[in-house]
């Protein structure tokens, strides 16, 4: 497959709120990938949406779609030690005094490839205030042969000393028009985090009640945003799906570098009464200052997190 050049490829500015837009199809599978945040703005299959989505002048409601680097989640006060030294973020979460999903957030991803079905977007993290390294942050969406949605996220040390890091996504998933309501989400946690009223974990207790998805659990009555983790991988992968009482299901599966899984049912994203965030995570919040599945890469170094989404259409197919 010929690659095409940024100069033959990005569609213009005007009317995106979230920059270019990269368009990726293959088969009956779809996907639109925006230039801010290098975020996920819908994944269809058959032109059923499997994501949710939003419109040209919005910017991603409840973060949808976006990639997280160099933290996910957040940080607790935007406070962090450095050997020894204290570190303060900018509070972005006003509310609960937090710093949250990470620096690039409202930043442009610069195209680095791209093909009829596979994007390359990368941005870099400057060294600033709270956070003193130099890093590239780059994410690969692709339509695989099964049709299915492959992300990679690849963080880059420029820096001449190890950084810290936690990498993540916030998809929200949907299956087509059929109401929340009557889906059923299944997630094969075994222990959930204990957070306080600011959302940042304390400790951890096995899965209970509404936190508990492992025989699977109905959107209609939850109001959860929980962080889980000891998942069950089945050939490297952990797979949490939504299903439809017709037998179609969307999954969303992460690789053994993501640990946990955060579970954020909302009902505050537009034009839905309930939507369901599935954001895969190599750590939980607060992961800077507890050093729960923090990571440090050496200069030099990458580490990659792989996820996705696939469909099946059931006896509805």
């Amino acid at each position: 497959m010929t690659s095409r050049s940024p100069q033959e490829s990005a569609p213009a500015l005007q009317g995106y709120a979230t920059g270019r837009q990269y368009e990726l199809r293959r088969g009956d599978a779809s996907a639109v990938v925006t230039e801010l945040a290098a975020g996920l703005r819908s994944f269809s299959r058959g032109g059923t949406l499997l994501t949710e989505t939003y419109g040209d002048d919005e910017i991603a409601p409840g973060a949808a779609g976006i990639t997280l680097a160099p933290w996910a989640n957040r940080v607790e006060d935007g406070i962090w030690f450095l050997n020894g030294k204290k570190q303060q973020l900018d509070i972005t979460e006003v509310a609960r005094n937090n710093a949250s999903h990470g620096l690039l957030r409202n930043s442009a991803y610069a195209l680095v490839d791209e093909s009829e079905h596979s994007v390359t977007l990368e941005a870099t993290i400057f060294p600033q205030h709270g956070y003193p390294f130099l890093a590239r942050h780059r994410v690969q969406y692709g339509i695989d042969g099964d049709l299915g949605l492959v992300v990679r996220q690849t963080l880059l040390n420029d820096a001449k000393e190890p950084a810290p890091f936690v990498l993540g996504a916030h998809p929200y998933l949907r299956l087509g028009d059929v109401p929340i309501e009557e889906l059923v989400l299944t997630v094969a946690a075994e222990t959930r985090l204990v957070a306080d009223d600011r959302l940042i974990p304390r400790s951890s207790a096995p899965v209970q009640g509404d936190s508990d998805f492992r025989t699977g659990l109905n959107i209609a009555a939850l109001d959860v945003d929980v962080a889980l983790t000891d998942l069950r991988y089945e050939e490297g992968k952990a797979r949490h799906t939504l299903a439809a009482p017709d037998g179609r299901q969307v999954s969303l599966w992460q690789d053994e570098t993501c640990r946990y899984v955060h579970v954020f049912v909302s009902t505050q994203y537009p034009g839905r009464s309930r939507a369901v965030a599935v954001e895969p995570m190599t750590g939980p919040a607060n992961a800077f200052n507890s050093g729960d599945g923090l990571r440090w890469l050496s200069p030099g170094g990458s580490f990659t997190i792989e996820w996705g989404i696939d469909y099946s259409p059931g006896a509805a197919g």
